[in-house]
């Protein structure tokens, strides 16, 4: 038996107690420790705030960043916490809620007949995950108090003096700068969470007071999601084909409300939420809702024999310029995680399905001039198509293609089939010749793109399909494009970004994050895209070399290695003056390099800001840069 088998023993095994294994995992809890998690922690304190307004026990929610920017409250005139001490553990009931996992009001079904939060970790966790944390309950007539840090109660339950008017609980907490790395707040982001609630429950109003830029907003939508169609539509610049919105509210054992217009844009655009949460994967109710749009729609073609001869039109089709809010209330949804970004209850699909049908059906018969409009717009989306799928047709290479077809300028790899295989998409011949000059060959394909790369945002399908570095792009890849993208034929493991250092390299791996998020997004969501993070400077210090991503990198690497010899400092105009050797160590090496995996962690944001600052209105960059000029140290021009 091995040493390292003999010293493995009982001692070895770790049993985390209380919050404990909240802290030591906490990305099982709030999905990470990044800028979403960190607003994950205030969406799990607003979310037990909207239950108790979801059930009748709560109008209002008010939201407070504070001053330092890293604090908030939330608070609710709902029934309050209680404070009365539980029967088996002796405790405040307030106590446990937030120090105990799976300890809430939510498991009975007595109390609450629709919840966000049902596992009874969301208090707890956001507690665990805290420097330091206040709960103040108002009910009978009274208020309490209790402090918590990193978990645990740092005092007692107490009854404050006085008496008071109403109930309500406000929960004031600051994150632990040692779980997050950053613990700044961003306003527009929580903004933004807020108003989408004050839509998503009519009559609910909610406040959001920013302390660090004084200012105070109050939110309150009667028509409901009707009002957020709006929103959505001004925001996207879309342009309807129709007026009025088909609009559902469907209130008895499961409330189900859903609104929809048709757009002259080529995508579609769907928001979906369960119990006022954002399900950014979908699932089961999005399902339904596209199940029942399909056969509804088609029932009316088939019906008033509407489809041209030749003409095939799919769900794509259909659903082309659709913009839809989708909001479902039931009493046990089950999520994919924590998160809370996938609903899984099989029953939903069926029953949005059945609900949605025949209402969208019957609204159709009784607007035929509005109807009939939809079917044409979805007749011309399928012509579209299907010149589309002619267009990627001639650039796209299945895996079993012959290398001819291939665009000349790539420098494919040694190795067949795609496992471990690297496509390095590089900005320009010269810096794409010391790629070529210090890749391994055997794994490392290298495809250099000349000048500045189409912005797709602000393009047409056909233009974009006739643009000749998107054409050998996506040969090159070998899935084909938009909805006849198969991940399955990707040509390699990874795709990976490599541009320039400075703004102008920013820039252009802007412009192909653009095109891979809105044409090629299941890459993104499979774990393929990635960034190359190569050097700005090189800096000599003696006989060692080091070498800095950016101004801020060098700074540190100064002011560690102050004092000692004069620095030799080197500033890169591009990868192309670096010899193949150095770029090879630096930025192409995996065990030296380093690589950003492209992921979407709110797919709404990035959708917005895509469409703020890649899109035709200049309108919204200008509000962008004017907002945030004051933040600009310095600009590479």
């Amino acid at each position: 038996m091995s040493t390292a088998a003999k010293s493995y023993t009982a001692k070895n095994i770790v049993a985390l107690e209380g919050l404990d294994p909240v802290r030591k995992r906490p990305g099982m809890y709030i999905g990470g420790v990044g800028m979403a998690g960190l607003h994950h922690l205030i969406w799990e304190v607003v979310d037990n705030s909207v239950d108790e307004a979801m059930n009748g026990h709560a109008s209002e929610i008010t939201v407070t960043l504070h001053k330092d920017g890293q604090t908030i409250s939330v608070s609710d005139n709902g029934r309050g916490i209680p404070i009365d001490k539980h029967p088996k553990t002796k405790k405040p009931a307030l106590e446990m809620v937030l120090t105990v996992l799976h300890a809430g009001g939510k498991f009975d079904g007595d109390n609450y007949k629709t919840a966000g939060g049902l596992h009874g970790v969301g208090a707890s966790v956001v507690n665990a995950l805290s420097k330091q944390l206040t709960a103040v309950v108002r009910r009978d007539g009274a208020q309490y108090r209790m402090t918590f840090a990193r978990g645990k109660a740092t005092s007692k339950l107490q009854k404050l003096k006085g008496a008071i008017r109403g109930s309500g609980t406000t929960i004031t907490f600051t994150p632990d700068a040692t779980i997050f790395p950053k613990i700044d707040f961003n306003t527009e982001t929580i903004r933004l969470r807020l108003e989408t609630a004050s839509f998503l429950h009519r009559g609910l109003k909610v406040t959001y007071v920013d302390e660090v830029n004084k200012t105070k907003e109050s939110y309150l939508h009667e028509d409901g999601i009707v009002d957020y169609l709006a929103k959505v539509m001004k925001e996207r610049k879309a342009n309807p084909i129709h007026e009025a919105p088909f609009t559902l509210r469907k209130d008895d054992d499961t409330r189900l409300e859903l609104t929809v217009k048709w757009t002259e844009s080529t995508d579609e655009h769907i928001r979906s939420y369960v119990n006022g949460i954002p399900t950014g994967n979908g699932g089961t109710h999005e399902n339904g809702f596209k199940a029942g749009l399909n056969k509804a729609v088609r029932n009316y073609i088939d019906m008033h024999s509407l489809t041209p001869r030749g003409v095939k039109i799919s769900h794509e089709d259909i659903r082309e310029g659709l913009v839809a809010i989708v909001s479902i209330f039931i009493a046990e949804p089950q999520f994919q995680g924590q998160t809370k970004d996938r609903l899984n209850n099989s029953e939903v699909q069926a029953m949005v399905d059945g609900a949605l049908r025949p209402a969208l059906e019957q609204w159709m018969n009784n607007n035929r001039s509005t109807a009939d409009a939809i079917i044409a717009r979805i007749i011309a989306a399928s012509r579209a198509r299907a010149a589309s799928r002619a267009a990627s047709a001639s650039v796209s290479r299945k895996g079993g293609a012959k290398r001819t077809l291939l665009p000349g300028k790539l420098s494919d790899c040694l190795t067949g089939g795609k496992s471990k295989t690297e496509l390095f998409i590089v900005e320009g011949d010269s810096a794409g010749g010391s790629a070529k000059q210090g890749r391994d060959r055997n794994y490392q394909a290298i495809l250099p793109l000349r000048g500045k790369v189409l912005n797709t945002e602000s393009a047409t399908l056909k233009k974009i399909t006739e643009n000749k570095e998107i054409q050998d792009m996506v040969a090159s890849l070998g899935a084909g494009i938009g909805p006849n993208l198969d991940v399955a034929s990707l040509r390699y493991d990874r795709i990976i970004l490599l541009a320039d250092a400075d703004s102008d390299g920013h820039h252009i791996t802007t412009l192909l994050l653009t095109f891979f998020y809105r044409h090629m997004p299941a890459l993104i969501a499979d774990g393929r895209l990635f960034i190359a993070v190569p050097p700005l400077f090189r800096i000599d210090i003696g006989k060692e070399t080091h070498w800095a991503k950016d101004e801020e990198h060098r700074e540190e690497i100064l002011a560690k290695h102050k004092g000692r010899a004069i620095p030799e400092i080197t500033r890169f105009k591009g990868l192309g003056e670096m010899m193949p050797k150095v770029l090879w160590n630096t930025t192409l090496n995996p065990q030296t390099r380093t690589l950003l995996k492209v992921e979407i962690d709110d797919h709404l944001e990035t959708d917005r800001v895509i469409s703020d600052l890649m899109g035709r209105d200049a309108s919204a960059r200008f509000r962008f840069i004017m907002e945030r000029a004051e933040d600009a140290e310095g600009i590479d021009i």
